[in-house]
């Protein structure tokens, strides 16, 4: 039994995105140092070029020595020294036969150590040792013949060899089991939920001056069905300094140090970069071609672009990637104003030629316009040739879909211009300083070197724009530890990305597509010529029936189920400058209005058992013949009472305390249970973790009974369509099935499997998990 991940969705600027706290305080003393009438004059520009060129006007060479000080604390050097380290923590792993972490460790070593060293022989050799635990004999394999390559000791020679020839007994073996037909097939995926089929037809793009640009459904569509795919244009991940939590000794390997920093494949036997200890990939066709598109020049300067944060390394990323001539065609495409466009088709991506084409009878307009998914605001008009196919930049590979979207300077606050355009003014400065060995003479290739105005100005747009675009890109992690029966899950955020359609999509605080990731399709899934796959697609689906004529409707992150009108709205307006109107704000508001208690909030009266609702200072039974009331103050201390007891309990299980956590969630609940009505939140966590204990001690049914608690608290809160609800039923079918009790597993995948389907990739965990448990019953029954 896992424990159910929280979701998240589109990024907020946080700490990781903008720049580190030295150089926000940095640029803050420059722009109060500046005269009022200077900074009112700034505040008044609107042309992107106009605040670049500020910028660097305010810069100083003692601005770049602050920031190559502040980046030193951000080392991307190689170090045979860290090179050694690394691998003195792979080995303590190793003897404690934690061979996941051994397995990081080594690569970290493999990514520090110089080239054509013994450290990085010998870190090749470790990790060799570790994926042969893990069964990854392939990989072995490699790292036995990249140790070989690097120099390995002679005398240590004949150990790697028995280990080689263990591994190659080993993958013959399981390429013969592979060949060889198996008696009980897993049940394969319903074609809705892993078609991979052209569905482009079924959307087209609009733009009302109310709506701005948005998505229209052009058929009907039932819940669980693809709608559309994009393709990353770009992405960063998140870098693993800004997630080291010293309390948790696999902490730094959560995200990052996993994936491949070109692709997003997870692997255990990175690449290292040619020139940086940051950098890793999962084969050398992802370096190769990482190196030729951006990270020539991203190598030297990556300690600056680790302080100066995930947007401005995302913003620069997709200007490189792009391309002067492309950067220059945009700029050309995109200058006109207009206030409004008509009605384009959307289009699907040639896999063949790369070329967009059309997939309705309506054809295309000549003339279209891009904004990004807040529609707020003036259209940027695309001055394209006539004949051309106009809807080919909404895909992955259209720059110009990325470029069109709309940085809303006019609504962003003036300090933070100041802060996006200094610092871009102070890399491109450092990026000029540069000359990598970059791919100058390669068709539709030019140096960057004496382009530096265009250069910063253009990932200025970029770095604004991501303020409303950016979408977070999350996966779930289960912690490895298998001696426990209930492993512990996590919604991570893995990778900051930019999609020029998924951008479209206005925000509902109730809506009605779930998107879902797809990692690592690698370099070679593009034939466009300057392009290859960010191995990063989003998948839409319809989580509940979609008329023809409906609007698409994506959740920026505050969702009705999970915070009060209030602060979803204040978000909204504070991130993306638009008030929210969707029908569930209008629902809420209208709610709270009325003189009806409405409005569930699950409080309880410790008289009689009627709801409570607010009035003033204090909470009042809702019950007219009860005059029960309890101070809101009172009220939040016990609130606060019953969360502590959670926190502590679910400490306590981490370290296997478990009596201990079941003493403590028995206290709470029997608080919880005179003040929160059964369908309150706090009392599903609370179910939700004494099902947990229950699992550990291995008392299945206890686990169940308790479980099936918090699904009613969860169903209540998030919906009877929501993933919320799936991972619950997920988890409850896990129970079952681990306590013997076949009939009432087989009557529950079904449930897990149909909500899972809504939200999730059809090759998740999750989901083929439920097919390999429910095909064991079925053989069994």
């Amino acid at each position: 039994m896992r424990r159910a991940p929280a979701s998240s969705s589109q990024v907020s600027a946080v700490e990781m995105d903008l720049p580190c706290p030295e150089w926000i305080k940095h640029v803050e003393q420059k722009w109060t140092r500046l005269e009022s009438a200077t900074r009112e004059r700034f505040s008044a520009f609107t042309d992107i070029d106009d605040l670049f060129h500020f910028g660097q006007s305010q810069l100083q060479s003692e601005d770049l020595k602050a920031l190559s000080r502040i980046s030193e604390k951000y080392p991307v050097k190689k170090s045979s020294e860290c090179a050694a380290r690394f691998r003195e923590q792979g080995n303590v792993s190793f003897k404690e036969k934690d061979y996941t972490s051994a397995a990081l460790y080594y690569t970290q070593g493999v990514c520090h150590a110089e080239k054509n060293t013994e450290q990085l022989s010998l870190c090749y050799a470790n990790r060799s040792a570790a994926l042969f635990h893990l069964g990854l004999y392939t990989k072995c394999l490699e790292d036995i013949q990249q140790a070989f390559d690097e120099g390995y000791p002679s005398h240590l020679h004949s150990k790697l060899m028995d280990r080689q020839s263990q591994c190659t007994s080993l993958v013959k073996m399981q390429e013969h089991l592979k060949a060889t037909p198996s008696k009980h097939q897993t049940p394969q995926t319903n074609e809705n939920m892993g078609s991979n089929t052209n569905v482009s037809s079924a959307v087209s793009v609009h733009f009302t001056p109310e709506r701005g640009r948005h998505l229209l459904a052009t058929e009907n569509k039932s819940a669980g069905e693809i709608v559309l795919e994009d393709e990353a244009f770009s992405f960063v991940l998140i870098p693993v300094n800004r997630q080291y939590n010293k309390s948790d000794k696999a902490g730094i390997f959560t995200t990052e140090p996993r994936h491949c920093h070109h692709c997003l494949c997870e692997n255990f036997n990175s690449v290292p970069c040619r020139g940086c200890s940051y950098a890793q990939y999962c084969g050398q066709s992802c370096e190769t071609e990482a190196w030729k598109q951006y990270h020539c020049w991203e190598c030297s300067i990556g300690s600056e672009l680790l302080a100066l944060g995930l947007f401005a390394h995302l913003a620069l990323r997709v200007t490189l990637k792009a391309g002067i001539k492309e950067v220059q065609r945009a700029r050309e495409s995109c200058f006109n104003l207009v206030s409004e466009v008509p009605k384009a088709t959307f289009v699907s991506r040639d896999e063949k030629s790369g070329n967009g084409k059309p997939c309705s009878s309506g054809g295309t307009s000549e003339s279209l316009g891009l904004v990004s998914g807040l529609n707020v605001g003036p259209l940027m008009s695309n001055k394209c040739s006539q004949g051309s196919n106009h809807s080919s930049c909404y895909h992955g590979k259209s720059y110009l879909g990325i470029y069109s979207l709309l940085p809303h300077v006019e609504k962003q606050n003036p300090n933070l211009c100041f802060l996006l355009a200094f610092t871009m003014a102070a890399l491109s400065q450092r990026l000029s300083l540069e000359v990598p060995p970059c791919h100058d003479q390669e068709e539709g290739s030019v140096c960057w070197g004496s382009e530096k105005s265009l250069l910063g100005a253009t990932a200025l747009r970029h770095m604004l724009q991501l303020q409303c675009n950016a979408q977070a890109v999350t996966a779930i992690k289960v912690k490895e530890d298998t001696s426990l029966p209930v492993q512990s899950s996590k919604e991570f955020r893995i990778a900051t990305a930019l999609f020029p359609v998924l951008s479209l999509l206005n925000h509902s605080c109730q809506p009605n597509m779930s998107i879902s990731f797809g990692l690592g399709l690698g370099s070679s899934g593009s034939s466009s010529p300057g392009y290859s796959a960010s191995g990063l697609t989003v998948t839409v689906r319809a989580c509940r029936d979609i008329a023809a004529g409906q609007e698409l409707l994506h959740c920026y992150g505050p969702h009705c189920s999970r915070m009060d009108v209030e602060k979803r709205q204040r978000l909204l307006l504070r991130q993306y400058f638009f008030h929210c109107q969707c029908e569930a704000c209008k629902l809420e508001l209208a709610d709270r209005s009325s003189t009806l208690p409405l409005s569930f909030n699950g409080l309880k009266c410790e008289k009689c058992g009627s709801f409570l609702k607010m009035s003033v200072d204090v909470h009042v039974c809702t019950e007219l013949s009860c005059n029960h009331h309890i101070l809101n103050t009172e009220l939040q201390r016990r609130m606060q009472i019953l969360q502590h007891h959670l926190e502590q309990a679910l400490e306590l299980m981490e370290n296997n305390q478990i009596n201990g956590a079941l003493s403590i969630l028995q206290k709470a609940a029997n608080l919880a249970d005179s003040i929160l009505m059964k369908m309150h939140p706090l009392q599903g966590e609370l179910a939700d973790a004494m099902a947990r204990a229950y699992a550990t001690m291995g008392l299945w049914r206890q686990a169940a009974s308790h479980l099936k608690r918090s699904i009613a608290a969860v169903c209540y809160q998030y919906g009877k369509d929501s993933v919320e609800l799936g991972r619950q039923q997920f988890k409850l079918a896990q129970l079952y099935f681990n306590g013997g009790d076949g009939s009432s597993a087989l009557s529950v995948i079904p449930l897990a499997q149909r909500l899972l389907s809504l939200h999730c990739d059809p090759h998740c965990k999750e989901l083929q998990e439920l097919q390999a448990m429910e095909a064991c019953l079925c053989s069994t029954m």
